[in-house]
């Protein structure tokens, strides 16, 4: 499957934004989508991840409270609602996809990458 992300941009810390992920080339149903990020000098890690009916869900411990995945099946879309932004969520964020059913935080788990969408939050 063909992904690419997009929302990403400039805010404030203590505002929002939301993330899109739009899937395209297979069944977007039957995918895990996660959400990763990576900052400047550090390793990629992950933010996020849904199950197919998104039933299921992971977060990180950064975001959890803040934070809020979803996905739209029927328009082949996944979402990153961030709010609370801290400086330290600055990062390039990537979607993922994953055949398998449990929505993991390993990245090697996942099988297709979109693009990244660059967030940079100022204080």
């Amino acid at each position: 499957v063909q992904l690419q992300a997009s929302g990403g941009g400039l805010v404030q810390a203590g505002g929002s934004l939301r993330l899109s992920c739009a899937a395209s080339g297979r069944t977007f149903a039957i995918y895990t989508i996660g959400w990763f990020r990576q900052a400047p000098g550090k390793e990629r890690e992950a933010v996020a991840a849904i199950s197919w009916g998104g039933g299921s869900t992971y977060y990180a411990d950064s975001v959890k409270g803040r934070f809020t995945i979803s996905r739209d099946n029927a328009k082949n879309m996944a979402y990153l609602q961030m709010n609370s932004l801290k400086v330290e969520d600055t990062a390039v964020y990537y979607c993922a996809a994953r055949l398998g059913k449990r929505p993991s935080d390993v990245e090697y788990d996942y099988e297709d990458w979109g693009q990244g969408t660059q967030v940079t939050v100022s204080s």
